[in-house]
């Protein structure tokens, strides 16, 4: 490729890094406003579903909230800033 083609392309892959990472977060934000507005509607369903207490749901949940942000964080933001600094370097 041509370095105006292979910039071109970073600064894309830039964009959708940005644009993952924002959705989510958006989605790790809905699962926390919904677990402070729903907590105990959601655990009555999940634990007519199966065994489980109520300390091991909000384990799960918050365990779920956690890997949202290191996944997010791993494969999108660290990416993005990375493709970022290397655009910074070329220009």
């Amino acid at each position: 490729m041509i370095k105006d083609e292979q910039i071109n392309c970073l600064d894309a892959v830039a964009g959708v890094c940005l644009r993952c990472f924002v959705l989510a977060f958006c989605l790790l934000l809905f699962s926390f406003v919904l677990y402070l507005l729903a907590a105990d509607w959601a655990y009555s369903i999940h634990s007519s579903w199966f065994k489980i207490s109520r300390l091991h749901f909000d384990l799960m949940y918050y365990c779920w909230m956690a890997f949202i942000k290191i996944v997010s964080f791993l494969f999108f933001l660290i990416p993005y800033i990375a493709i970022k600094l290397i655009l910074r370097k070329k220009q």
